[in-house]
């Protein structure tokens, strides 16, 4: 096989290409694209839902299928089902008693609801059918964005699904407001020749179709495995003191993002065990006022000004309940010592070792040597550090004496400086230039 002439589809989950005699041959691949199927109750006879079958399409699409045939089918077949107009192809994703868990999350009743049928599996026209279809869906949607631009209208077009036999395709569009989409679908229709269904979209679905990477560096959530959308709330992001910034709470899709719903849960229990401190605590040493909160650590930070967090002091959560029921009966709470500790004050940083501390690499500030540098390389020894002031005051009196007896110095020599021949300026150097 030639592995260039392979085209993973992962928007079906499948991987097409030729084989040698120029057939096409499409094998179902179960990791490679959104919502993977696992069967985790293989093995195991359902005999009353034998016959049903779940049948994937593009981007996702599932359904439940009833084979009345008796053909054998498994996971990773290609099987022609039935439509609203016409037919469809589809590929085989799950069989057995996990499709009852499958109805069972979709709320699904077996009794009363009206599966649709397979016809057959696909033969290699009906796969070649299906592949032209799919090739149209690219330049289709092209077209359909700028037939939409054409009338003005304020939507989307985000994708396009054709249906297996290519007499049908799904136009996904998003919306903010309601849209009238009446003439748009007759000029879909004349100008593509095949029957029209819209069917809007949000816009966390339109980033899922998309793909791209989080702030967290991997995909995104709605682009890997979720399916079902949950409204999220600023609630969900206060109740874990998150900072209520629109520009880092929101996704791309400029909505929420839905992480924020995975932890709500858990802080909402967590919080449960705190006690309510909007109230200001009573200590002997003055009223303490909430400045900040630990949910998971149950952890409970005060501050005698409620508007400088500088001298703050954890207080676990049985802690200011004590201290709350002591304010109840009149009482004060016991001195804090944390309040003693300095603004300017910093914890030593110790590594896990604790032999380093990070303030060596601070430079230490030079002082002025006020008996000379000594020379680089040269330590002076102790008695010369002693004898250095001597020397210093001997020098200063030879120098006083010694004052008097140097020559004093002609006023051209202290504007011009030496009298050699270098210096032509004064002397013998003007002599000689002349």
């Amino acid at each position: 096989m030639d592995y260039d002439n392979k085209n993973h589809d992962c928007s079906r989950g499948c991987v097409v290409e030729r084989d040698d005699t120029g057939a096409l041959q499409v094998t179902y691949e179960r990791g490679c694209c959104k919502l993977s199927d696992f069967d985790w109750l293989q093995g195991i006879d359902e005999a009353k839902y034998r016959d049903l079958y779940e049948v994937r399409f593009k981007n996702t699409h599932k359904l439940i299928f009833r084979n009345d045939t008796g053909q054998d089918l498994k996971a990773g077949d290609l099987v022609v089902v039935e439509a609203a107009n016409g037919h469809d192809l589809g590929i085989v994703t799950l069989s057995g008693a996990v499709v009852l868990r499958q109805m069972m999350r979709r709320r699904i009743n077996p009794e009363t609801y009206q599966f649709k049928r397979i016809y057959r599996k696909a033969k290699a026209l009906d796969i070649e059918r299906w592949q032209e279809a799919i090739a149209r869906e690219q330049s289709t949607m092209i077209r359909a964005r700028q037939l939409a631009a054409n009338l003005g209208l304020d939507m989307k077009i985000g994708d396009v699904e054709f249906q297996g036999d290519g007499t049908k395709a799904i136009f996904y569009y998003i919306a903010d407001e309601r849209v009238d989409f009446r003439q748009l679908i007759k000029d879909f229709a004349e100008a593509f020749h095949i029957r029209i269904e819209m069917k809007q979209i949000g816009a966390r679905q339109e980033a899922g179709l998309i793909g791209g990477l989080g702030v967290c560096g991997r995909p995104l959530c709605c682009s890997k495995f979720m399916a079902d959308f949950k409204s999220i709330t600023t609630q969900a992001a206060r109740c874990q003191d998150l900072a209520l910034n629109p520009q880092k709470l929101a996704g791309q899709c400029s909505k929420l993002k839905c992480c924020i719903n995975y932890e709500a849960s858990a802080y909402v229990d967590a919080r449960k065990n705190l006690p309510d401190a909007r109230e200001p605590l009573d200590f002997r040493d003055g009223l303490a006022y909430l400045v900040k909160t630990d949910v998971l650590m149950g952890t409970m930070w005060f501050s005698f000004d409620k508007n400088n967090m500088s001298n703050m002091f954890p207080l676990s959560a049985e802690q200011v309940a004590q201290i709350k029921d002591l304010n109840r009966h009149g009482k004060k709470g016991d001195p804090v010592i944390e309040k003693n500790r300095s603004a300017d004050e910093e914890p030593e940083f110790v590594t896990s070792v604790g032999d380093d501390s990070i303030s060596r690499f601070d430079s230490s500030p030079r002082k002025r040597q006020r008996g000379g540098r000594p020379r680089p390389g040269r330590s002076r020894s102790e008695g010369e550090r002693l004898a250095a002031p001597e020397r210093k005051a001997e020098g200063g009196r030879a120098g006083k004496e010694g004052r008097d007896e140097r020559p004093r110095r002609s006023e051209g020599e202290r504007r011009g400086g030496r009298h050699d021949n270098r210096n032509p300026r004064f002397g013998r150097g003007n002599e000689n230039k002349a």
